[in-house]
């Protein structure tokens, strides 16, 4: 598990950082999620799509100085060689976090070359963040 923990810091270390390179490098291929808004509207996509969404948002928070806040709500064991972990995110403008954020149900997958991918995503959109202080940590990762 400590490999897995060490591959999740780094992971959630290129998002909060923005870059996209290493976040390619970090998903799959095969990468599969689905997206509820906050109007329940329900959004599949892939690999391809996501790099788009991750590119257009590091290039407009890059611009604008909007932070990302991370914070790892669980994280579990799914089957050999995949763990579960549970992420809200939310942004910081001008020093002041949203109301909302998004809760993600992150898949990831070791591969026979011992490498961690993302390989599957749910998403809550729009979730206001009163409903998660009870389960966030004290720590901004």
């Amino acid at each position: 598990m400590s490999g897995f923990e060490e591959f999740l810091d780094d992971f959630l270390s290129s998002w909060r950082n923005c870059s996209l390179d290493e976040i390619k490098y970090k998903i799959s291929d095969t990468y599969q999620a689905r997206e509820i808004s906050s109007q329940s509207e329900r959004y599949d996509f892939g690999y391809e799509e996501s790099i788009q969404g991750w590119d257009q948002a590091f290039s407009a928070f890059q611009k604008d100085g909007t932070k990302w806040v991370l914070k790892k709500l669980a994280v579990t064991p799914l089957r050999r060689n995949e763990m579960l972990a549970i992420i809200f995110a939310s942004i910081e403008v001008d020093g002041k976090q949203s109301e909302t954020g998004s809760v993600f149900f992150d898949t990831f997958r070791k591969g026979v070359q011992g490498n961690w991918k993302l390989v599957r995503s749910y998403i809550e959109a729009g979730i206001p963040i009163e409903h998660i202080s009870t389960f966030q940590t004290e720590e901004k990762i």
